[in-house]
């Protein structure tokens, strides 16, 4: 039987998730004002950080089931501020509160720092539909 090799690894979901997640706050960053693409940023940007979260907890459960508690943990405490982040946000989105959004994005400019945008790669069609989207998860 032939192996099977995953190339939809934690790491490259996560690598896409930061690379969105770039992308996202600086065009939010050049926003002057939240219209209906801002609010469909901000939650496609919520959906990135849940994503990165996913890999970061996928990743953990592998090191661990090999005994690598070490590097686990420091992994762990590298990300922990994605899932904190991803709630904030969220909440922020829930509530309509969006006299908040620009106190809140220039937390995460550090965490996307290291990603050079040299060019925009996503389409804005990635996030249209996002807000709407977010806000039927309080419905349900």
């Amino acid at each position: 039987m032939a192996r099977i090799i995953n190339t939809n690894s934690p790491g490259k979901r996560r690598s896409a998730y930061m690379r969105t997640g770039a992308e996202i706050l600086r065009r939010l960053s050049q926003k002057r004002e939240i219209d209906a693409e801002a609010k469909d940023m901000t939650a496609m940007l919520v959906y990135c950080l849940r994503g990165i979260d996913e890999t970061v907890e996928e990743s953990i459960r592998a090191w661990e089931k090999r005994g690598y508690w070490k590097k686990a943990d420091d992994f762990q405490q590298k990300w922990w501020w994605t899932e904190v982040q991803a709630r904030a946000i969220n909440d922020l989105v829930q509530a309509g509160n969006w006299e908040a959004l620009p106190e809140r994005l220039p937390r995460l400019f550090p965490h996307f720092a290291a990603i050079n945008i040299k060019k925009l790669t996503r389409d804005p069609k990635a996030w249209r539909g996002a807000h709407d989207k977010l806000m039927r998860e309080q419905v349900s």
